[in-house]
C-alpha cells in the first residue's frame, strides 16, 4: 500500500494553503511545517505561524514549526554576503530551495515517516519517457511558473515531490478555491521582496550584517577612462542605468566590475549584449553529462524569456553559446537549461 503521508511546507499565504486543501482532497495524510529561518523576515514572523496553524486547524491537519535558523545564515545569508563582496548578484531563493525547503524539510519528511514533501510552487512533476527518470518541468502558470527557482534541488528528491498548484493558470483560481472555503488567507498579499529583507534595502543589510561598507571608487569606460564616483562596487549590478550620477550623450550602463581596483566599469547598452557564458555549481536533472554540444532552451534570469542556444560540459563547468546574445547577463545569477517544458538542469553564471 502506497504511503501517502506528505510534509507540506505553510509560508501562511494562500498558495501554500491551498496546496493543503488540494492535497487533503486528493486522499493525502498531510502534516503542515512552517520552517523559522529568520527573525524579522516576511515569512518567519508570529502572523506567518499563526495563519499557517489557524489553516491547519481549519481543515483538520498537524502543523509545526522547526527552527532552521542556523541552517539558513549559514547557506543562504552567508552565501548572499559572499556574492555582494565578490561582485556577483545572487539569488537567495535558490539557495533557499536548495538548502532548506527541499534540503533539510526533506530530512524533518522522512523522520516523520513521510514518502513526499510539498510546496506552494508553480511547477510540476512527471516520468519522463525520454529520459526514463522523474523529471522537474514547467507549471501551467506562464509568467508564474516558477521552475527557474528550483534547478538545484537534488535530482533524486523530483520523485518525492508534489506540487499541488502545478495546473492552475491563474493566481485568481487559487484566491477563489480559498474564499470558497473560507480561508481567511484568502486575499492575503503575495510577498515580492527577499524575506530576510522585507524593507527592500539590500545595502543596508549587507552593511549591518557583514564587513561591507561603503569604499568610494571611480566609475571608467572600457577604455579605462575615469567619468566619475561610485559609493561602494556592491551599490551596482549589471545592467544598472539610473544612480550613476555621470552626464553623457548616450545613456550609459553598468557593464561589469574591476574588484582590484575597486573600479565600476559602464557603457552604451550595445555593450551589454553577451552570446557565450559559462557557469558553474552546475546540477543536471536529466542526464548525468553533457558531453557533446545539445540544442537547449535557457533563461538567465527569472523574469527572461527563454533563449536558444546551445550548451556542453566541460569538467566542472558548461559552456553556453546563444543563437542571439543576451541583455545584461549577471554572474552570481542562475543559467536554467529546458529541454521544452523540462528542467534540464542549471548552473551559476561566472
Amino acid at each position: 500500500m502506497e504511503n501517502k503521508k506528505v510534509l507540506l511546507g505553510m509560508s501562511g499565504g494562500v498558495d501554500s494553503s491551498v496546496s493543503a486543501l488540494l492535497l487533503k482532497e486528493k486522499g493525502y495524510e498531510v502534516i503542515g511545517t512552517t520552517l523559522e529561518l529568520f527573525t524579522g523576515s516576511s515569512c518567519c514572523n508570529i502572523e506567518t505561524y499563526i495563519d499557517a496553524k489557524n489553516v491547519c486547524n481549519q481543515i483538520g491537519m498537524p502543523h509545526f514549526t522547526y527552527n532552521y535558523k542556523e541552517e539558513f545564515r549559514k547557506h543562504i545569508i552567508e552565501d548572499f554576503i559572499d556574492c555582494y563582496s565578490n561582485c556577483k548578484t545572487p539569488n537567495p531563493c535558490i539557495e533557499c530551495n536548495k538548502y532548506m525547503k527541499f534540503g533539510v524539510m526533506w530530512e524533518k519528511a522522512k523522520e516523520l515517516g513521510c514518502n513526499y514533501i510539498a510546496t506552494g510552487h508553480y511547477a510540476r512533476t512527471i516520468y519522463s519517457e525520454k529520459y526514463g527518470r522523474w523529471a522537474l518541468a514547467k507549471s501551467d502558470a506562464g509568467k508564474k511558473d516558477q521552475s527557474y527557482v528550483l534547478w538545484s534541488i537534488p535530482k533524486d528528491l523530483i520523485e518525492h515531490i508534489l506540487f499541488p498548484l502545478a495546473e492552475f493558470e491563474e493566481k485568481e483560481q487559487i484566491r477563489e478555491i480559498a474564499r470558497k472555503n473560507n480561508l481567511k488567507v484568502a486575499n492575503k498579499p503575495d510577498s515580492e521582496d527577499i524575506c530576510f529583507i522585507p524593507d527592500g534595502n539590500y545595502k543596508k543589510f549587507l552593511e549591518n550584517n557583514s564587513n561591507l561598507k561603503p569604499k568610494e571608487g571611480n566609475i571608467v569606460n572600457s577604455k579605462g577612462e575615469i567619468l566619475g564616483k561610485h559609493k561602494g562596487l556592491y551599490y551596482y549590478t549589471i545592467g544598472q542605468r539610473k544612480g550613476l550620477g555621470i552626464s553623457n550623450p548616450v545613456p550609459l550602463f553598468v557593464l561589469g566590475f574591476n574588484s582590484a581596483k575597486n573600479e565600476v566599469v559602464v557603457g552604451e547598452e550595445k555593450e551589454l549584449y553577451k552570446k557565450e557564458i559559462k557557469v558553474n555549481d552546475i546540477n543536471l536533472l536529466l542526464v548525468d553529462e553533457i558531453n557533446d554540444w545539445i540544442d537547449v532552451e535557457v533563461k538567465v534570469r527569472y523574469s527572461a524569456k527563454s533563449a536558444k542556444a546551445k550548451i556542453k560540459q566541460e569538467g566542472a563547468q558548461i559552456s553556453v553559446i546563444f543563437e542571439e546574445p543576451q541583455r545584461a547577463i549577471t554572474p552570481g545569477q542562475s543559467a536554467v537549461f529546458y529541454d521544452g517544458d523540462l528542467v534540464l538542469g542549471g548552473g551559476k553564471i561566472l
